[in-house]
């Protein structure tokens, strides 16, 4: 099995986190761009059910293929780490791809259009952020979660094949519950 080498990671906002979480499991997250309207949907669902993810004992870790200056207008307010990895260093070390796949598939079309996208891309766009990609970002990225505990080990993990493919609150919720109680690895892969 994959093992995580532990390491300190710098967030958007100047503080170091650990990777992974010394004192419980760690819910890595690799999201689009920092704009992504589908990715920050996502991470507002995350946020609001933040407080019961920590009760669970998980850390939040969410990282973006976008510089700390783009990522500010759109997480510099989330109540969990944000990290720039602009270079795609641990995209390529957790093997997170790209694919015209990330946008073909319906969920991708239609997730931004929902009058509940609206909120989050504005309040982006009131920071001076841009919903759209800059720079070397890219709108065939696609989204993956791993799922680690504190010795480094690789528990559960999702390659997501297209840009609204993640794990829900629940469904993470529910991983943490088999991991604590089968004392080791949940289901290794899932997709929706």
């Amino acid at each position: 099995m994959r093992t995580v080498e532990a390491r300190e990671l710098s967030t958007i906002t100047g503080e170091r986190v650990r990777l992974p979480a010394p004192d419980g499991l760690t819910h890595l997250q690799f999201r689009r761009y920092a704009g992504c309207p589908i990715c920050n949907m996502h991470l507002r669902t995350i946020a609001a059910r933040h407080e019961e993810i920590r009760a669970a004992g998980m850390h939040e870790i969410v990282v973006f293929h976008s510089c700390a200056e783009d990522m500010l207008p759109h997480q510099g307010l989330l109540p969990f780490s944000s990290i720039a990895d602009p270079d795609r260093r641990l995209y390529a070390e957790f093997g997170v791809e790209t694919s015209a796949g990330a946008v073909l598939h319906p969920r991708a079309w239609t997730t931004p259009m929902r009058p509940g996208s609206w909120p989050v891309v504005a309040r982006g766009l009131r920071r001076g952020g841009r919903p759209y990609p800059t720079g070397g970002e890219t709108v065939l990225g696609l989204p993956a979660d791993f799922l680690i505990d504190p010795g480094g080990q690789i528990l559960s993990h999702r390659y997501g094949r297209h840009a609204g493919d993640q794990w829900e609150v629940d469904e993470l919720l529910l991983l943490a519950v088999r991991a604590r109680t089968q004392g080791g690895p949940a289901a290794r892969t899932h997709h929706a």
